[in-house]
């Protein structure tokens, strides 16, 4: 029996016996095509189907669904406080919305399938995957990382009117986001920049993985990955990436100071990646992409303060402003969904924040500070939760959980959910740190 997260994960042989074979498989193909489809879910709005860019938004909802139905079918629909309170909350903020607040039934809906459907997902993944799932979810990441570094490095030194730069519904003004000395923001295959920023961010904790445990992958592969990596975090633009892999390193710097074998292949690693960087800093390509991305960080730290500004306002200010000004807020809020993007276009015509940009002043904004405060302290109960378990398994050298935690904290904690994008990875992390704590059962015939 694996790790107990408060009876959300279960033995693999009582889902095999209780579903099946049929039915499990049919659950993890479900869960892999969730994955697909949130690293491609932008190509097929941009590129593909940019006809059917709006549906396309939330294709993802009817596999939650659909999983969530099977599981709760065969009576193995996970149940702990976490997710009870989740959906009594949002069940609540349904009427609230209709009879208090805004009363549009689509806005509801499309806010409340945020908590009914891929919050739950998170902890179904975490049940019917297991670690082999997950380390073949992060061998299909190390793998896609030399192509998609490809094609952001194509989009950054493209015109925004290319064909690599077209935006949602084949906007012929681009995909790409403000970004320093005349270069955008490359979104890559996902609809908007974050995507790239949250796909490389969940590359990182897979790559120090896999450095720990280079037997099982190849090394060629994990090198361009590497490589891939570090030439992304320039071509991104962004500081919230540079921001996961700095936080991802002191993840490392904790687990090797816990496990002290390991403290030589850590400084070899590190000295590795300052040599490649050093080499890519030669090559024209990098040197601009890098010269963009510092100028991008002074600029913006310039406007925000300075770094006091940048990490204090905009990574921790948020939490306490959205607090601070519950007061401005109605007590059950102006209405779930109304945060949205799409909520906004439904009732205003305009993709504006008609709440607040950032992820809690949103939530207190649509429920008000006592369900919103709710949704906010379950997720930190959460992250909590998965934090000292994954801390307990660095302490027996079981980096994996630990690794993944490093881009699942802040993702889970505070990432926009309003975001299709950002919620698809948060729900994918999510899932996947739970399951990385269960062991693969030994195959059965049943």
């Amino acid at each position: 029996m694996p790790l107990q997260y408060q009876g959300t994960i279960v033995s693999k042989n009582l889902i095999s016996q209780s579903l099946g074979y049929g039915s499990t498989f049919l659950i993890k193909k479900g869960i892999w095509l969730y994955f697909l489809l949130l690293i491609f879910e932008g190509a097929l709005r941009k590129w593909v189907f940019p006809g059917l860019a709006t549906p396309i938004l939330v294709i993802r909802d009817p596999i939650a669904l659909f999983l969530i139905y099977l599981a709760w079918k065969k009576n193995l629909f996970p149940a702990n406080a976490y997710l009870s309170f989740m959906l009594l909350i949002g069940i609540i903020s349904i009427y609230t919305a209709l009879f208090v607040g805004h009363g549009n039934l689509l806005v509801a809906l499309f806010g409340a399938r945020i908590l009914l459907l891929h919050f739950p997902l998170m902890f179904i993944i975490g049940n019917f995957f297991d670690r082999g799932d997950v380390l073949m979810i992060g061998k299909m990441i190390i793998y896609m990382a030399f192509p998609m570094v490809i094609l952001i490095g194509f989009q950054f030194f493209s015109p925004q009117t290319s064909f690599v730069n077209r935006g949602v519904g084949g906007d012929m003004e681009g995909a790409g986001f403000d970004g320093a000395m005349g270069f955008f923001r490359p979104p890559g295959t996902f609809s908007f920049t974050n995507g790239t920023t949250l796909f490389f961010g969940l590359l990182t904790a897979y790559i120090f993985y896999f450095w720990f445990n280079t037997k099982q992958i190849n090394k060629v592969v994990l090198i361009i990955a590497t490589t891939s990596l570090l030439f992304s975090i320039p071509l991104s633009i962004s500081r919230s990436l540079l921001f996961h892999v700095l936080i991802s390193i002191l993840f490392v710097i904790i687990a090797v100071a816990k496990n002290p074998r390991y403290f030589f292949l850590g400084l070899f690693s590190f000295v590795g990646v300052v040599i490649i960087v050093g080499i890519l800093l030669q090559t024209d390509y990098f040197s601009t992409a890098f010269e963009a991305f510092i100028t991008r960080f002074e600029n913006a730290s310039e406007a925000e303060g300075g770094l006091k500004g940048t990490l204090i306002e905009r990574f921790l200010g948020s939490y306490s402003n959205a607090i601070l000004n519950s007061d401005e807020v109605p007590f059950w809020g102006y209405g779930l969904g109304m945060g949205t993007n799409a909520g906004s276009v439904l009732m205003t015509g305009s993709r504006d924040f008609i709440i607040a940009e950032d992820e809690w002043g949103r939530l207190i904004g649509e429920m008000g500070l006592f369900l919103g405060l709710g949704v906010i302290l379950i997720r930190i109960g959460v992250v909590v939760k998965l934090t000292l378990a994954s801390f307990q398994k660095v302490m027996q050298g079981d980096f994996l959980p630990w690794f993944l935690l490093s881009f699942g904290l802040l993702t889970i904690l505070q990432s926009q959910w309003a975001q299709p994008t950002a919620l698809g990875f948060s729900t994918l992390i999510g899932g996947l740190i739970i399951a990385s704590f269960n062991h693969p059962s030994t195959p059965t015939n049943t």
